[in-house]
C-alpha cells in the first residue's frame, strides 16, 4: 500500500492514476477542496483528513510515503502564514514522525517521498548572484519567504526523523515550476497561465524585465519522478535531496515560445512587456543533472506538447467558457473564497492540498 497525502491535488490527482494503472494499492488522505476527480477503483482507498491532525491508522500497510499535501505556492503562503506554517512544517512533521514509528514496528524500511520545490534556492538578498549562479544540491539554502522557508524546514524534518530510525528511508524532490493539464488543474503556474491569457486575450503579458530565470517541469515527469523513486535501492537514495528539471527559461524568453508555439494553431499572440507591474526579481537558475547522473532518471518533456494540449482544451470548453474567473483553478482564490466567509478558527482547521 502507498499512502499519498494531498493526492486529489496538480500532482496527486495524476501521481495516483499512475500508481493504480502499474498495479499498486493507493490511499489518499486529501481534504477534497477541489473536489474528487477519482472513479471508484478496487485498489483506492480515499481518507477525507487533515494532515494536520494525522493518524496513525493511515499508515496500515503501508510500504511508502508520498508526502504532496500543503499550501503549495507564494500567494497562499503570504496570505495565510501560520496555515502555511502548520500545513508545511508541522504536518511534515507529524507524518514524518508517525511513518518511522510504523517503520521501527514492521521493522522494514519505509519509504518516504517529501514533495519540496526549487524555489527554496530564491533569497532576494542576493538576487543578481542568483540570475547567473546554477543552483545544485551542493549549495546552502537559506530561504526567506514564506512559502520558500516552510518548505526547506519540512525538508529539515524528515532528514532530522531519518538520524534516528535507520527503517525510515526520505527523499526530497526539489522540483522545478509544474506545467501541464491535470484533473485538478491549475492556471496559476506560468507556462498554464501564459497559454490561458493567450487564449483569452490573444497576448501574452510579461510583468517587469522578464529577465528572471525559471527551472520548468513537466507534470508528467513529476509523476515519473516519484514512481521511479519507489523502487531504487535505498543506499543510492535515502536522506538524498534531487533537484527535478527539465529546462530553465527567461520569463520573456518563454512568453516568445508560447506565442511561437501557438502558430501552429493558427494562433497571432502578441508577448506585451508591461513595466509598470513586476512579480519582483525572482530568479533563479537549477542544475537537475544530479538525478540522472545517480538514477538514470531524465525530466525530459518539454513545453510545446502542454502548450498545445491546452490551447486545444480551452478551446473544447473543458474548463468552462471563463476559466480566468473561476477561483477552482487559483490557489490563492480559492483559498481566499473558501476562507474570508470563515472565522480565524475556520482558517486554522483548513488545510489546502
Amino acid at each position: 500500500m502507498i499512502l499519498v497525502t494531498g493526492g486529489a491535488g496538480y500532482v496527486g490527482s495524476l501521481l495516483v492514476h499512475e500508481l493504480l494503472a502499474q498495479g499498486h494499492r493507493v490511499r489518499v488522505v486529501d481534504r477534497f477542496w477541489f473536489g474528487d476527480p477519482f472513479s471508484p477503483h478496487q485498489r483506492l482507498e480515499l481518507i477525507d483528513g487533515d494532515i494536520r491532525e494525522f493518524s496513525d491508522a493511515w499508515l496500515d500497510d503501508v510500504h511508502s510515503v508520498i508526502h504532496l499535501a500543503g499550501l503549495s505556492n507564494d500567494p497562499t503562503a503570504d496570505f495565510a502564514p501560520d496555515l502555511n506554517s502548520e500545513s508545511n512544517v508541522l504536518a511534515t512533521r507529524i507524518i514524518a514522525e508517525a511513518t518511522a514509528r510504523h517503520a521501527a514496528s514492521v521493522g522494514k524500511e519505509v519509504r518516504f517521498l517529501l514533495a519540496s520545490t526549487c524555489s527554496v534556492y530564491y533569497s532576494p538578498a542576493s538576487t543578481d548572484e542568483l540570475n547567473v549562479r546554477m543552483m545544485t544540491e551542493l549549495l546552502p539554502v537559506a530561504p526567506t519567504a514564506n512559502y520558500s522557508k516552510t518548505k526547506r524546514m519540512a525538508e529539515l524534518e524528515v532528514l532530522r526523523v531519518a538520524d534516528r530510525t535507520p527503517e525510515f528511508c526520505p527523499v526530497i524532490l526539489r522540483k522545478g515550476t509544474i506545467f501541464g493539464a491535470s484533473p485538478r488543474m491549475r492556471f496559476d503556474l506560468v507556462v498554464n497561465t501564459f497559454t490561458l491569457h493567450a487564449w483569452r486575450k490573444g497576448e501574452v503579458t510579461v510583468h517587469g524585465h522578464g529577465e528572471a530565470w525559471r527551472p520548468l517541469l513537466h507534470i508528467r515527469d513529476a509523476v515519473d519522478a516519484y514512481a521511479h523513486l519507489l523502487w531504487v535501492p535505498s543506499d543510492s537514495v535515502r536522506g538524498v535531496t534531487f533537484n527535478l528539471v527539465h529546462k530553465n527559461y527567461r520569463v520573456l524568453e518563454l512568453a516568445h515560445w508560447v506565442s511561437e508555439v501557438l502558430q501552429e494553431r493558427g494562433a497571432d499572440i502578441k508577448v506585451r512587456r508591461d513595466r509598470s507591474m513586476t512579480n519582483g526579481s525572482r530568479s533563479y537558475y537549477v542544475n537537475g543533472d544530479k538525478i540522472t547522473e545517480r538514477l538514470g532518471f531524465r525530466a525530459d518533456r518539454g513545453t510545446r506538447e502542454s502548450i498545445l494540449e491546452i490551447w486545444d482544451q480551452l478551446e473544447r470548453g473543458e474548463y468552462g467558457t471563463e476559466p480566468e474567473n473561476n477561483p477552482h483553478y487559483f490557489n490563492i482564490a480559492w483559498l481566499k473564497q473558501t476562507l474570508i466567509s470563515e472565522t480565524g478558527e475556520g482558517i486554522r482547521k483548513e488545510v489546502v492540498v
